[in-house]
C-alpha cells in the first residue's frame, strides 16, 4: 500500500486487482466501487455509489459554478478543465505568463483573440474561451487526452508536426503533471 504526503493532499492507493484484459487494470475500492482504467489512450471511466458528491478538484468555491457551467455546455471533464487552471494559473484570473499567456486558462493573446475572448482576464470569458479551445482540440485529436494536453499547451501545429506530443520537455511535464493531476484527485475522491 502506498501512501503519499503532500502538502495539500493525503491518500492511500488502494491494492490493485491483477489485470483484467490487455491495457485495463482494475482497483477494488472500498464500498463496492470500481476503477477501470485503460492506459494507452488515457480514457478512464469510474462506477461510483449512487450518494457521489460532485466536486470540482482543488478550485475555490467562486468557480465551481462557472466551472460546472461550462463544462457542461461543452462536454469537458470538470475535473480536467480544474486541473488545467490549477497547473496553468493557480486560478488566478490576472495572471500573465513569461510568454504573455493570459488569465485563467492562460489563453496566448491571439488565441484569445481567434475565440472571441475580448478581456482575457474577465475569468468568465476566458473560461468559455479556454473550454471552447480545449473541446476542439479533443475533438481534432479524437479526445486521445495526452495529445489534446500537448496541444493545449504547445500547439496543435506542433502536435501534427511530431506526430504526437512534440519533444519539448515543458510539454512532456504539463502533459504527465495534469495526467497525475488527475489519476490523484480519482485516488483521493474515492
Amino acid at each position: 500500500m502506498m501512501i503519499c504526503h503532500d502538502r495539500r493532499f493525503s491518500f492511500r492507493e488502494p491494492p490493485a486487482v491483477p489485470e483484467v484484459a490487455s491495457g485495463f487494470t482494475r482497483h477494488l475500492l472500498g464500498l463496492g466501487v470500481l476503477l477501470l482504467t485503460m492506459i494507452p489512450g488515457y480514457m478512464a471511466s469510474r462506477a461510483t455509489g449512487a450518494h457521489e458528491i460532485p466536486h470540482v478538484i482543488n478550485a475555490p468555491a467562486r468557480f465551481h459554478s462557472q466551472i460546472k457551467n461550462v463544462a457542461t455546455r461543452y462536454g469537458v471533464s470538470e475535473d480536467l478543465i480544474a486541473a488545467i487552471i490549477d497547473i496553468e494559473s493557480q486560478f488566478n484570473p490576472r495572471a500573465v505568463s513569461r510568454r504573455g499567456a493570459l488569465g485563467l486558462m492562460q489563453l496566448m493573446p491571439a488565441t484569445a483573440a481567434s475565440l472571441g475572448v475580448g478581456n482575457p482576464f474577465d475569468a468568465r470569458e476566458n473560461l468559455e474561451g479556454g473550454v471552447r479551445h480545449l473541446r476542439s482540440l479533443m475533438d481534432r485529436f479524437d479526445n486521445d487526452l495526452p495529445l489534446v494536453l500537448a496541444a493545449y499547451n504547445a500547439g496543435e501545429q506542433a502536435v501534427i508536426d511530431h506526430g504526437g506530443i512534440p519533444p519539448y520537455r515543458e510539454t512532456r511535464q504539463y502533459v504527465t503533471r495534469i495526467l497525475r493531476r488527475l489519476d490523484r484527485d480519482a485516488a483521493k475522491d474515492l
